[in-house]
């Protein structure tokens, strides 16, 4: 029988301290984890919200996606999007792919699905050839909006310091790249997609 949200949290409160506080995690020993260990604490656990609040775009909420649809476009085709984040990033390159139907990833169909990862793979391929990216890192979020947005995100060549999970926490903390730059890389992924298919926008 699946775990109750009440039991599942009664469970993490067992694992930490008066405080409500959990141990730090082994992340926190890792080489690249960007914050040295004194000092550092974990926030203390809240209280279970139940039921959430809905995101962007469900229960009756607009979607600023939904309403800004072509905004920051670089390439898109009959059903994707390519675009640019909503601000400057301190990485080479970064990208977000979206469907321009309102759709999170539980509610893609198996043509959206099928496409999905033939963008990501050819995403993942252009990017990489970019000057200065040595690894391209894909994440899907989602508690902020329900429409489904996959987050492209180079990391520096040689900057072995900014490996893994721990990459969007250093990005907040580099300097921002020069939007020229960034503009290039972005536009030079939306050139080897358009050369598949769809079209490269100005």
């Amino acid at each position: 029988m699946p775990v109750t949200p009440e039991d599942f949290y009664a469970s993490v409160l067992l694992a930490a301290d008066e405080e409500r506080r959990l141990p730090l995690p082994e992340q926190a020993m890792w080489e690249i984890f960007p914050f040295e260990l004194a000092g550092l604490v974990v926030k203390p656990l809240d209280p279970l919200t139940l039921p959430e609040p809905p995101r962007g775009g469900e229960g009756g909420r607009d979607c600023s996606r939904c309403a800004r649809r072509l905004e920051r476009v670089v390439w898109s085709d009959e059903r994707w999007t390519l675009s640019a984040w909503p601000e400057p990033l301190g990485l080479p390159f970064g990208a977000i792919l979206e469907p321009k139907a309102h759709l999170d990833l539980g509610d893609l169909d198996d043509q959206h699905a099928a496409e999905l990862g033939q963008l990501i793979v050819s995403i993942e391929r252009a990017a990489r050839l970019l000057s200065g990216v040595a690894r391209v890192h894909v994440n899907k979020w989602g508690d902020g909006g329900a429409h489904l947005h996959v987050a492209f995100l180079g990391r520096p060549a040689g900057m072995l310091q900014l490996r893994g999970s721990c990459l969007p926490l250093w990005d907040e903390m580099l300097p921002r790249v020069p939007a020229p730059a960034a503009d290039s890389a972005l536009r030079s992924v939306a050139a080897a997609l358009a050369s598949r298919g769809g079209r490269q926008h100005p």
